[in-house]
């Protein structure tokens, strides 16, 4: 593993493993740190390697994302104040503390429900009008780390694929992973020559191209986005969602996590039946993989899959 101190961050290796009859090559950025593993590393990286005068770190999203962890982690290791804004924090969680909501609140951080008082404001909004005017100290971080700030560690990835690439001599090859805000595939793709594919995991493409657009200001390619038949809403749990994880568990001996990768994988799964069938490329360009970690988080997601079964939700 790696220790995510200044200076000393080392890169994540790359594994080739066989899913469903393909080889595939999986760039493991889940064994990086577990406090800031996958793109959370590569988002914080900046603000891991420099020092800043900071008092407190301002951010908002779900009560069990990775990110208020990998926040909090921070926090804690610069010794600043951590709020993290929620919509709300919902009961059972409350009364039953778990994952990611648990490591945080264990770290210090101060997680804040304003659903009663945002009225009609996003909590972005909210955060803006009502919070930042009175913080002077704060350093406030956008939902997921969408962030020009998340550029140097995404571009570090990218040197690290690029590096690999030349190694194993692969003159083309595309890159894949699912997307939340599309950070990590934007600024990759800034940042490589070859094609990065991703698949929107939060709303519909037209969400993702928009979050693609705000960040890059129309200066730089955008990722390809690849499309499923099927629509599915985020943060619901799905039957196939749990078997093409749980397959992927058995075939390749890696764990992936519950919330985004199933997607990516189903969305992967057809891209690459797609390629196998165009007569035209018959040696279509390797897959790398990304893992982006988030592992932690399936203690909790594995509870609600359980509940599923258990009702025979199908």
């Amino acid at each position: 593993m790696v220790v995510m101190i200044a200076n000393n961050f080392v890169g994540s290796p790359v594994d080739q493993v066989v899913f469903d009859g393909n080889s595939v090559f999986i760039k493991r950025d889940d064994l990086l740190d577990p406090a800031f593993s996958g793109n959370k590393a590569r988002k914080l990286y900046y603000l891991l390697e420099n020092d800043d005068s900071h008092a407190k770190v301002i951010s908002y999203g779900s009560p069990q994302s990775n990110f208020l962890y990998s926040l909090s982690e921070l926090a804690k290791l610069k010794q600043w104040k951590c709020d993290f804004y929620v919509d709300h924090v919902p009961r059972f969680l409350r009364d039953n503390p778990a994952g990611n909501y648990l490591r945080a609140r264990n770290n210090g951080a101060n997680i804040i429900s304003i659903h009663k008082e945002k009225d009609t404001l996003s909590i972005e909004e909210y955060i803006n009008k009502f919070v930042l005017p009175e913080e002077e100290c704060a350093l406030f971080i956008p939902e997921g780390g969408s962030s020009p700030l998340a550029e140097p560690g995404i571009k570090k990835l990218a040197e690290e694929i690029t590096q690999w690439a030349e190694i194993e001599k692969m003159d083309d090859v595309k890159v894949m992973l699912p997307s939340g805000t599309g950070t990590t595939a934007l600024y990759l793709q800034k940042h490589l020559d070859f094609e990065v594919l991703t698949c929107a995991c939060v709303g519909a493409n037209e969400y993702l191209e928009d979050q693609f657009q705000a960040l890059s200001k129309g200066a730089f390619q955008h990722p390809t986005i690849l499309s499923m038949q099927k629509k599915h809403h985020f943060g619901k749990v799905y039957t196939e969602f749990y078997d093409i994880w749980l397959s992927l568990k058995k075939q390749t001996g890696i764990e992936f996590e519950l919330l985004y990768d199933p997607l990516g994988w189903l969305t992967l799964r057809g891209y690459m039946q797609v390629q196998k069938n165009n007569v035209e490329q018959s040696n279509p360009p390797p897959i790398l993989y990304i893992h982006q970690g988030g592992v932690l988080g399936n203690d909790t997601m594995l509870a609600r899959y359980n509940r599923m079964k258990r009702m025979g939700n199908k």
